[in-house]
């Protein structure tokens, strides 16, 4: 039985450049990478060398205060390098594909039929284990707790974001076969959020609660659905997985093989044929970035969605969580007297000379400028306009900056991640990082309280 869920509060940002619903597939990575700090908080101790041979699914590192947490191989092929910053802190492994891939084989496993020790010990076995995240902390979970509950958002309301609909088309079995196996790892249930007006594939599946969810962005955010359906309190663990994260674990267990595929968004108004590829996680994103032509050179490609995800090179790496790479405009220009005249091209929630509001359905073509300086927090009340949880953004921000952990607490710190304030950062008047803010505050918690 599903339930509706109303989200008034947000703040839709259109853009240029969505992706047409066309899926080609990428031309082969000759190279894969994996950066070890996609994964917050883990320090990785290899257990392949360079010049090692590995398998699709076998293990490359695990994490060092954790052995039983696997990181495995997109990929067969031979790891070729690894890569050191300070203090020799690994920032990259590369692996040179193989021309075909070659799987390891973890055996079939039935959801309906096994138990729930069996299927977690073949999630962490498989390296699927860090595709589930934890709240508090928004850290890959904690094998040794029962999550109170699963939430799962089907969909996203981010700029330029992938469409989950088209991209898990055809993929039921495998979604169905990860909502059984996970359904089995809580005593409580697997909530998950689909688009009111959308086709989604979930619906209709078993084993879950399913929520109807309407409203501006970022009302496809999990963090908003959890709020929404049961907040995180003090002492409870819930779990959250991305869809195509799903797709890999369903897929595991009916196979016995990692497949690392996913199907990106290549987006953005700098891209000329935007559209959807299919390539594995930690591909080349040059493989298929140049396959639909850029408009310029002076472009920033950030592996994600606008808000929240991660510039890299054009010559870099799908991030290991990234379902979409976004290319917009290079904002390293100055604009004379910008703040003194009529704004006709940016998106605003102010009204001071500037008039987004009267053209509710236009599309922009916005850069990377931030169109101000980093200065204290100004008091405006517009963070609350476009801050949908049933809590104070600004006082939590200024509590985790004076590391105050009681008021953090007191706030509801433990059900928040970073992408939740992604929002109140964009439209942020003192251009304060938000997200590094609430980030600080998190693992300043981890580590006092744990």
């Amino acid at each position: 039985m599903s339930k509706d869920i109303k989200i008034k509060k947000g703040l839709t940002i259109k853009l240029q450049g969505a992706a047409d619903k066309t899926l080609s597939n990428a031309p082969r990575s000759r190279t894969f990478a994996i950066r070890p700090s996609d994964f917050h908080l883990v320090t990785p101790k290899m257990v392949v060398k360079e010049g090692g041979k590995v398998q699709a699914g076998e293990t490359i590192f695990y994490a060092k205060s954790n052995e039983i947490v696997k990181f495995v191989s997109p990929v067969s092929g031979t790891l070729t390098k690894i890569s050191r910053g300070a203090k020799r802190v690994i920032t990259e492994i590369s692996i040179e594909a193989d021309a075909q891939d070659s799987f390891k084989d973890f055996g079939v496993l039935s959801p309906n039929s096994s138990s729930a020790e069996a299927i977690k010990s073949r999630l962490l076995e498989a390296g699927c284990w860090p595709f589930i995240m934890q709240r508090p902390y928004a850290v890959i979970a904690n094998t040794e707790q029962e999550p109170r509950d699963i939430f799962i958002s089907g969909f996203s309301t981010a700029p330029l974001a992938n469409d989950l609909d088209f991209s898990l088309n055809g993929k039921e079995n495998e979604l169905q076969a990860a909502l059984t196996a996970l359904s089995k790892l809580t005593k409580g249930k697997v909530h998950v959020g689909v688009d009111k007006t959308g086709s989604s594939p979930f619906k209709g599946m078993k084993d879950i609660v399913l929520h109807n969810v309407s409203g501006p962005h970022p009302a496809g955010n999990v963090g908003t659905q959890i709020n929404k359906i049961g907040p995180v309190n003090k002492g409870e663990v819930i779990w959250t997985v991305a869809p195509q994260d799903l797709v890999i674990i369903g897929e595991l267990l009916l196979t016995g093989k990692f497949n690392a595929e996913r199907i990106i968004a290549l987006s953005g108004s700098e891209v000329k044929t935007p559209k959807y590829y299919r390539t594995r996680i930690g591909s080349e994103v040059s493989t298929f970035l140049y396959d639909s032509g850029l408009n310029n050179e002076n472009v920033r490609v950030i592996s994600g969605d606008v808000l929240t995800g991660q510039k890299i090179s054009p010559k870099g790496f799908l991030g290991y969580y990234s379902n979409t790479v976004t290319v917009i405009p290079e904002g390293d220009d100055y604009e004379l007297f910008g703040w003194n005249k009529p704004v006709f091209d940016k998106i605003s929630t102010s009204r001071a000379l500037t008039f987004s509001w009267l053209m509710p359905n236009k599309t922009y073509d916005l850069d990377t400028n931030t169109n101000g300086e980093h200065r204290n927090f100004v008091v405006t009340g517009s963070y609350e306009e476009v801050f949908p949880l049933d809590m104070y953004p600004l006082q939590m921000l200024k509590s985790c900056m004076i590391q105050d952990l009681d008021e953090m607490e007191a706030l509801g710190m433990y059900e928040v991640a970073p992408e939740d304030f992604a929002l109140t950062e964009f439209i942020c008047v003192s251009k304060q990082p938000h997200q590094q803010i609430i980030r600080n505050g998190l693992d300043l918690m981890y580590k006092e309280i744990g």
